[in-house]
C-alpha cells in the first residue's frame, strides 16, 4: 500500500496563489489561520457546478438532480473527513452562523438557571454564540480558565465547573491564536459523565490534525472548509439522534429529515462542491485503500514536515531581540500557528514591514480577544505554516523579525 505523500513542491504547483509577487519578490503565505489558499481542483469544482449544473434542488429536471447528487456525494466526503454518517453533516454559511443557529435551537429546551461552560482560550464563535443564551433564556455561564504561562486550558478544573444543571460543555480542540492543541476527548468524556452535551469547535484544529468524531465522543463539532484550502463554507457535525430531535427553527414546508432539518434557506451549493473537492485534494496527496486512510496519510505527514517547520520558525524568532513568543513551545501538542510581538513595535506595524518583504501575515486579536486580555497586550502578530509553506518562507519571515527588530 502506497503511503508516500505528495512533496511540497508537487502541493505547491497546484495553488496558483503561490505564483503571486508583491514588490518583485514571490508571496509567502503565512495567514493560513485565518482562511487558506484553494488549489485548482477546487476552483474547478465550483465553476464546474456553476456552469454545468447549477440548479436548486428536488425538482424533476436534470440540473436539480445532478445538485441533489452532488450534495449528497459531499456530505459523504466530509462525513468521511470527520468519521462521521453522511447524515450526521449539517452545512451554513460558516461556523459562527451554524453554531448560532445550534445554540437557538438548544436553547428552547433550557431552563433559566441552567448552565453552560466555556473557555477563555476559546475564539469568540464558541463563547459569545453561547453566552447569547444569558440574555435570551437566563442561563448562567460558567468559564473554564487559561494557564496563562503555557497557553493551555486548565482542565483538571473542568469537574469544579460542571453541576446537575450544566446543559453543554463548549470547547475548542486547537486555538487559533497561540496554536494549543486541547485534549477535548479528556473534556468530553468528563462533560459526558456529568449529563453534559459536548460541542467542540475544530476550526483551527481541523486543518492540522485529522478529525475523528467517534474518538473524541463529542455530540456536535464545527469547522469551516477555508482553513483546510476549501471555500467559505460552515461544516457542523451532530449526532443523528440529537439532530433528528431538536426543536431547530424552520420553515414549515422545508424538509424535516435530518440532516437538512438543521439547514436553513438556499444552500450554498457551489461551496458545497468546492468543500468536497478541497477534502479529495488532501486524500489525492497520499495513497491508501479509501479515502479517510488516505487523508490520514497525508494528515500524519504534513503534521511532521509542519512541527519541523514550527520548530525552525519559534527558534529563529527566540534568538531575535526583542522578539516575544506566546504559546506552547514545540515539543508540546500544537498547530503551526506562531504567534509573536516585537518590543516597542505595534503589531499592525509589524505586518505592515514584513508585507513590503512580501511577507504576508495577520494581526490583531483573531476574534480571541479574552486571550490577548489575559496576556496584557493589544494585539499578536500571527504566523501560521500550512501544507504549501517551504523552509526558505520560514527562513525568510524570521530574517525579515531579524532586520525590522534591529532597525528599532
Amino acid at each position: 500500500m502506497n503511503k508516500e505523500v505528495a512533496s511540497v513542491d508537487d502541493i505547491r504547483a497546484h495553488f496558483p496563489a503561490l505564483e503571486r509577487r508583491h514588490n518583485g519578490i514571490p508571496v509567502a503565505y503565512f495567514d493560513g489561520p485565518g482562511g487558506t489558499q484553494v488549489p485548482r481542483s477546487v476552483a474547478d469544482a465550483i465553476s464546474d457546478y456553476l456552469f454545468h449544473h447549477n440548479a436548486n434542488t428536488h425538482w424533476s429536471f436534470p440540473t436539480s438532480g445532478e445538485t441533489d447528487e452532488m450534495i449528497a456525494r459531499s456530505r459523504q466526503t466530509v462525513a468521511d473527513f470527520l468519521n462521521s454518517g453522511p447524515d450526521e453533516i449539517v452545512f451554513g454559511q460558516n461556523m459562527t452562523t451554524l453554531t448560532f443557529h445550534l445554540a437557538r435551537s438548544l436553547g428552547r429546551t433550557f431552563a433559566p438557571g441552567d448552565e453552560i461552560v466555556v473557555t477563555e482560550l476559546d475564539h469568540h464563535a464558541n463563547v459569545d454564540t453561547w453566552r447569547s443564551l444569558e440574555k435570551d433564556r437566563g442561563l448562567i455561564i460558567k468559564v473554564l480558565p487559561m494557564n496563562i504561562d503555557t497557553g493551555q486550558l486548565m482542565i483538571e478544573r473542568l469537574p469544579d465547573l460542571l453541576s446537575s444543571k450544566t446543559r453543554l460543555v463548549a470547547i475548542g480542540a486547537a486555538s487559533n491564536i497561540l496554536g494549543t492543541i486541547t485534549d477535548v476527548k479528556t473534556a468530553v468524556s468528563i462533560a459526558r459523565n456529568a449529563g453534559a452535551l459536548t460541542f467542540v469547535d475544530a476550526v483551527h484544529y481541523a486543518a492540522h490534525e485529522l478529525v475523528d468524531v467517534k474518538e473524541i465522543g463529542c455530540d456536535f463539532l464545527a469547522c469551516s472548509a477555508y482553513k483546510f484550502y476549501g471555500p467559505h463554507l460552515g461544516i457542523l457535525y451532530g449526532r443523528k439522534e440529537l439532530l433528528d430531535s431538536i426543536d431547530f427553527p424552520k420553515l414549515k414546508p422545508s424538509p424535516n429529515r435530518s440532516p437538512e432539518r438543521a439547514e436553513t434557506g438556499t444552500q450554498n451549493h457551489e461551496g458545497i462542491a468546492g468543500t468536497a473537492a478541497a477534502i479529495d485534494f488532501l486524500a489525492s496527496l497520499a495513497g491508501g485503500a479509501n479515502r479517510r486512510e488516505r487523508l490520514r496519510n497525508t494528515f500524519n505527514e504534513t503534521h511532521r514536515r509542519q512541527e519541523i517547520l514550527t520548530r525552525s520558525l519559534w527558534n529563529g524568532l527566540l534568538s531575535i531581540r526583542d522578539v516575544r513568543l506566546y504559546g506552547p513551545p514545540p515539543g508540546v501538542q500544537r498547530t503551526s500557528t506562531v504567534s509573536f510581538t516585537v518590543k516597542d513595535i505595534g503589531t499592525t506595524l509589524v505586518a505592515r514591514a514584513l508585507t513590503s518583504d512580501a511577507i504576508f501575515v495577520s494581526d490583531g486579536d483573531f476574534y480571541a480577544s479574552t486571550v490577548v486580555k489575559r496576556l496584557g497586550v493589544p494585539g499578536l502578530v500571527r504566523a501560521g505554516c500550512g501544507i504549501y509553506t517551504t523552509m526558505e518562507d520560514v527562513e525568510r519571515l524570521v530574517e525579515a523579525v531579524r532586520s525590522l527588530s534591529a532597525t528599532r
